[in-house]
């Protein structure tokens, strides 16, 4: 029986491995359940015992009711999952239906976590205006919730404000990863640091970051190689992220059986990183810091003044992803969540006023950075 207890140290009876379900191996265009299936027996065997899925995430749910629910006893394993009313919902009643959708497709019975899905921004207003806060309150009691918590992707005051409003919610999870851990555009540590000072035990996801860490710039890999020459590079990031203190587990978006085997080698008998290690993880954020970027603090004085509304400080962050990472579709995708998912304009409309020029304190070239966005990744539309 998967016996556990949260608190705000972490977990007790729950390994600091989850198996994040968003990225799930695929057979063509329909994800591949065999081995899925054999993900899931690697991973249970191994000890491991946490899998998080979302309403969002296209046929997981169904694909872990078949490689897992149907396979298991329930009281084997935790299961995660999101409700998300700010895609597809018109009302107080379509956000909530999310639930017994994904009760009805995952036959879980119950979720261990449950939580309203990445909260911050303009997305949050969706759970305030449908009194979420209070219903998903209610689902606890009934018993079809055991933990309600919230996934966040926005900045730590932002974070200080709703773990300050709703101090009912049980846990928080983040963004943490060795590359975002002192990153302006994501703030991982300070955000983390205000988890812990409102004494709330954190889930970890993209401890990757998308992937990205398991193959990162070449200066960066070198530092980690010559350390551990048997390690992977993603094994790096994920013991970073399970190294810190009142975290209930690290979500790993696995894609396939290697990479299923590479995290368990790494994280079965994990314990905490050395000295060593450490000072290893401190050089290789250093060879990161050495590359250089577009100098955005994401301030956004430059969005005050912005007579477009351009996306400036978003399309920056991508621009930055792309020299870190060499990831042309990784880079666009990001470039799309940060400004028109966020309701801005894109490069190409920018009028070359020059007035953000005036505002930015680190006196970058905004207008020659725009336009080589859109020599990079293409007109917006």
């Amino acid at each position: 029986m998967a016996s556990y207890d949260i608190n705000e140290d972490g977990a007790t009876g729950i390994k600091r491995l989850g198996f994040g379900l968003m990225r799930l191996p695929r057979a063509g265009e329909a994800i591949d359940i065999e081995q899925t299936k054999q993900m899931v027996d690697l991973f249970m065997d191994a000890g491991f015992t946490y899998f998080d899925t979302a309403w969002a995430y296209a046929g997981s749910e169904e694909a872990i009711r078949e490689a897992l629910v149907e396979r298991y006893p329930r009281e084997s394993f935790q299961l995660a999952t999101k409700a998300t009313p700010w895609i597809g919902c018109e009302s107080r009643e379509d956000a909530v239906a999310q639930l017994e959708t994904s009760l009805r497709k995952t036959g879980a019975g119950y979720f261990d976590f449950y939580l309203l899905h990445n909260l911050g921004e303009f997305r949050t207003h969706f759970f305030d205006q449908w009194g979420m806060w209070d219903w998903i309150a209610e689902k606890r009691e009934q018993g079809l919730i055991k933990h309600a918590g919230f996934s966040f992707h926005s900045t730590p005051e932002e974070l200080d404000e709703l773990l300050s409003a709703h101090p009912e919610m049980e846990f928080v999870q983040l963004q943490i990863n060795y590359a975002d851990w002192d990153n302006p555009a994501v703030q991982s540590r300070r955000c983390y640091e205000v988890a812990r000072a409102h004494h709330k035990p954190v889930v970890i996801m993209e401890p990757v970051k998308g992937g990205m860490l398991a193959n990162p710039p070449e200066q960066v890999a070198r530092v980690l190689t010559q350390a551990e020459p048997g390690s992977s590079a993603a094994s790096w990031a994920v013991r970073f992220a399970a190294s810190l203190p009142g975290v209930i587990t690290v979500l790993s978006g696995m894609s396939n059986v290697e990479q299923m085997r590479d995290n368990l080698s790494s994280m079965a008998t994990f314990e905490g990183l050395t000295d060593e290690q450490r000072t290893t993880l401190d050089e290789a954020r250093a060879e990161l810091a050495k590359i250089p970027l577009i100098p955005c603090t994401r301030c956004n004085y430059c969005a005050k003044v912005c007579p477009k509304d351009i996306g400036i400080s978003g399309t920056f962050t991508a621009m930055n992803m792309l020299t870190l990472y060499d990831n042309l579709e990784i880079a666009k995708k990001e470039r799309s969540w940060q400004v028109e998912k966020h309701g801005h304009l894109p490069a190409d409309d920018c009028l070359r006023c020059g007035k953000c020029e005036q505002a930015c304190p680190q006196r970058i070239k905004i207008r020659e950075e725009l336009a080589r966005s859109v020599e990079v990744f293409g007109p917006a539309r």
